[in-house]
C-alpha cells in the first residue's frame, strides 16, 4: 500500500464526504484494503476462518470510509484499525464461541491472545501472566480467567477421532453405556400380572423381601413363621414365577418386578 501525506489523505476524504463520489469511494477500499487484511489476521484461528474474517474487515473498512471526518484531524488508520478490530471482536463474540460466555469476558480473552502473539515474540518465550497482565493494564486473575474462557472459544465435535489411527474410538463413542434399567423395565412388565394372581401370603412374603429388603429371619418375625418356612415359601414361589417366563434370570431380578 503505498502511503498518503496527511494532507493528501484528508484532502480525498473531504473531497469524498462531499461529493459521495462512488470510483473515489472505491480507490480508497482498494488503497486500504491491505490494512483490513492484516487486521484480519490478528484474529484468526485458523486458514478455514480466514476468509470470513476477511469479509467482515472488508465491510468495517467501507463503513470506516465513509465514517471518517479528516477535519478531526486525525490518520484515517488511526480511526480505521479501532473501527475494523471492532467489528472483528464482534464477528468473533456472535459467532465463534462454542459455549456462552460473557461479552466482556470474551474480548478480554481475544485481547490476551493477541497480547501472548505479541510478547511472545518480544520475549522469545511464553509470557507469564503477571508479564501479560502488565502489558493489558489487568490483573493475574483476569488473565488466568481469561485464558480459561478462551479456552471455550471451540469445541471438539464428538465424532473426532481420539487417536491418529484411522479406526480409533470417536469421542461420541466412549460417553454413555447401556441402561441396565431397561431390561429391568421389560421384566415387571412381564412379572406384573402374574404378581397379582398369587395368594395374598405369596405377594406379601415377596414385598418384604424384595421390596422392604427384610431378611429372612426378619420376615419369620414378622409373619410369625419359622425362618425355613420362609425359605420354602420364597424358593416355590420364584419358581413358579419363573416357570412361567421366559427370562432364566427372573429371581434375581425380582426387586424390582415387586
Amino acid at each position: 500500500m503505498n502511503n498518503l501525506s496527511r494532507r493528501r489523505e484528508a484532502e480525498l476524504f473531504t473531497q469524498l464526504r462531499r461529493s459521495r463520489d462512488p470510483q473515489l469511494r472505491e480507490a480508497l477500499v482498494r488503497r486500504y484494503l491491505p490494512l483490513a487484511r492484516h487486521t484480519a489476521r490478528r484474529f484468526s484461528r485458523s486458514s478455514d476462518s480466514l476468509d470470513d474474517l476477511n469479509q467482515v474487515a472488508a465491510y468495517a473498512l467501507l463503513k470506516a470510509i465513509d465514517g471518517f471526518d479528516p477535519s478531526r484531524g486525525l490518520a484515517f488508520t488511526s480511526y480505521a484499525v479501532p473501527t475494523i478490530s471492532g467489528e472483528l471482536k464482534r464477528h468473533a463474540r456472535d459467532t465463534g464461541w462454542g459455549m456462552r460466555v460473557p461479552r466482556g469476558l470474551q474480548e478480554r480473552a481475544l485481547d490476551v491472545e493477541h497480547a501472548i502473539s505479541a510478547l511472545t515474540g518480544d520475549l522469545g518465550r511464553s509470557p507469564t501472566p503477571a508479564e501479560i497482565g502488565e502489558y493489558l493494564e489487568i490483573t493475574s486473575e483476569e488473565v488466568l480467567e481469561a485464558i480459561d474462557a478462551g479456552a471455550n472459544h471451540t469445541l471438539d465435535s464428538l465424532d473426532t477421532p481420539l487417536g491418529a489411527d484411522g479406526d480409533a474410538m470417536t469421542r461420541l463413542e466412549t460417553l454413555g453405556v447401556i441402561d441396565p434399567g431397561f431390561d429391568l423395565v421389560e421384566d415387571a412388565q412381564a412379572v406384573g400380572p402374574l404378581l397379582r394372581e398369587l395368594p395374598e401370603r405369596e405377594r406379601t412374603l415377596l414385598a418384604l423381601r424384595f421390596h422392604e429388603e427384610l431378611s429372612q429371619s426378619e420376615i419369620a418375625r414378622r409373619l410369625g413363621i419359622s425362618q425355613m418356612h420362609v425359605s420354602r415359601l420364597l424358593r416355590r414361589t420364584l419358581d413358579e414365577l419363573a416357570s412361567q417366563v421366559e427370562e432364566p434370570e427372573l429371581p434375581a431380578r425380582c426387586p424390582l418386578a415387586a
